[in-house]
């Protein structure tokens, strides 16, 4: 605490400094869908676009790995938070013998947890077929995250706007779209805790939308070289490190023939969906984000009107849910219009942001009063042992799945949260898919994360106080594992923060 005060003393006195000055680089774009053997072996109907749900956190790292794997001419790939663990590094390992058989790599993070992990993504930028590139980042570094934000306080208003897209595309081909970032607990691989989160890998005319997105803020002034910031030092031979981790690993995903590729695609297009996608998506901003004049509200934008469109039902699913006034009113709006509006977010023992939990727990009145139905993941769900491995299963669940189900022919997955940050501050993408199909296989996914063994179901009892109910307890109080972390929620549900969470 005191190094921290000391750092924070110190960035005081710089902040007469000059910033970070937003960088010129040429122009790159993804180029063409490829045409090489193996996609002409997978052609199929481009009139429309095509969908797979990844439910599970071991599908949705499997097919990551195969379609690098697959991948011919260019990867792009863009995420909020890249952790080299076991996923991480089986992701890194794939992207490395992808860039040495001559696939183009661009990868592009934000700079939020990049403290401590730049000596190894800075190796990759050494490859001569990969670029990496960091959104938004802070000019003074250093190993530890709260040591940085301390250095770096006088650009606090440019730094507290990030980017939360995920998103990976494959010669302009495939792509996935989602919420998962790369680390071990958004693929149930990890030892303590867990997330319950979906993507989808699409295919079809939408590709190149998300490509050019992809394009959009790989060029956006702000995006900068990780060797324009980092001290790091590394030589070629460094990355023989990041390609000795499958054989660690065998056990998780197992090496393919190109004509097993084939096959395995082959299968998977034949199991998917058809539909008519709409990319959702934040526009990068084109000067300082601290000084742009409007805040990123596209994707805020698109969702509210979907929400007044509805007919007949709403089913949110938001790991993080702090409704604006906006949110709030809309979905008391489609209530009174007659539409069903049922929404699971996590309970404060599932939450791994305690402090967005807080600020939750003040509009849970509000939710139930508009006539929402209102469900908590519960950490010992039932049914954990489907989105995660042995022996982690019988460990605690989170939720950060972020989706919406409408009516019965529309749905949308992507990044975005029902909270100010999402809708505000960050910017954010998705997929709005029109596809009775889809929509019911979503349905059907996310159906069992209601049941009471599952979530808890906040009900008003007799006394119009609100109560936490299962199939055989009744809660008078919030679900918490201990008495501080009551103590601390409730502190927190009392600081004037909710517009930064």
């Amino acid at each position: 605490m005191k190094k921290f005060f000391i750092l924070a003393i110190f960035a005081f006195l710089i902040s007469g400094c000059s910033g970070l000055q937003p960088v010129d680089l040429k122009k790159e774009y993804t180029p063409s869908p490829s045409q090489t053997k193996i996609w002409r072996a997978l052609d199929a109907d481009h009139q429309d676009d095509w969908f797979f749900l990844l439910n599970d956190g071991l599908t949705a790292l499997d097919w990551r790995l195969r379609a690098i794997d697959t991948a011919t001419e260019n990867i792009d790939l863009q995420t909020f938070l890249w952790t080299f663990d076991t996923a991480g590094s089986l992701v890194l390992d794939h992207l490395v013998e992808a860039a040495d058989r001559g696939v183009k790599v661009k990868m592009l993070i934000d700079d939020t947890f990049l403290a401590g992990e730049e000596e190894m993504l800075l190796q990759l930028h050494k490859h001569p077929n990969i670029q990496y590139r960091v959104y938004n980042p802070f000019k003074r570094r250093a190993d530890n995250a709260a040591t940085r934000w301390a250095l770096n306080l006088a650009e606090f208003s440019r730094l507290d706007h990030r980017m939360h897209n995920k998103a990976m595309v494959i010669d302009n081909r495939v792509a996935i779209v989602g919420g998962r970032n790369l680390a071990d607990e958004y693929f149930g691989l990890h030892d303590k805790a867990n997330f319950r989160d979906m993507e989808l890998i699409v295919g079809g005319p939408v590709v190149k939308k998300i490509a050019r997105e992809f394009d959009s803020y790989w060029n956006d002034r702000w995006v900068v070289p990780i060797d324009y910031l980092s001290h790091v030092k590394t030589s070629p031979a460094d990355l023989d490190a990041a390609r000795k981790v499958r054989q660690q690993h065998q056990h998780l995903h197992s090496e393919e023939t190109e004509e097993l590729l084939v096959q395995r695609w082959r299968t998977l297009i034949d199991n998917s969906v058809r539909g008519r996608a709409t990319l959702l998506a934040d526009k990068p901003p084109e000067d300082n984000p601290a000084e742009a004049d409007e805040a990123p509200v596209e994707v805020a934008n698109a969702l509210v009107d979907i929400f007044n469109r509805a007919k007949q039902e709403i089913i949110i699913v938001s790991a993080y849910l702090i409704p604006t006034e906006r949110i709030e009113t809309v979905i008391g709006d489609s209530v009174k219009r007659g539409v069903k509006v049922r929404i699971l977010t996590n309970s404060i023992a599932s939450n791994n942001h305690l402090i967005a939990h807080s600020a939750y727990r003040n509009h849970i009145n509000n939710l139930l009063q508009n006539g929402a139905e209102l469900h908590e993941v519960r950490i010992d769900a039932d049914d954990r042992e489907l989105y995660m491995l042995s022996p982690v299963q019988t460990k605690m669940l989170a939720l950060h799945t972020k989706a919406l189900v409408i009516d019965h022919d529309k749905v949308f997955i992507g990044s975005t949260n029902l909270d100010p940050r999402s809708l505000r501050v960050n910017t954010e993408m998705g997929l709005l898919v029109e596809s009775k199909e889809l929509n019911k296989i979503l349905r059907d996914a996310i159906n069992p994360d209601f049941r009471t063994t599952n979530a808890w179901h906040l009900k008003y009892d007799k006394n119009n106080q609100v109560t936490w109910v299962s199939d055989d307890v009744v809660l008078m109080e919030q679900p918490a594992t201990s008495f501080m972390q009551r103590i601390e929620d409730w502190f927190f549900s009392h600081l004037p923060i909710e517009d930064e969470l």
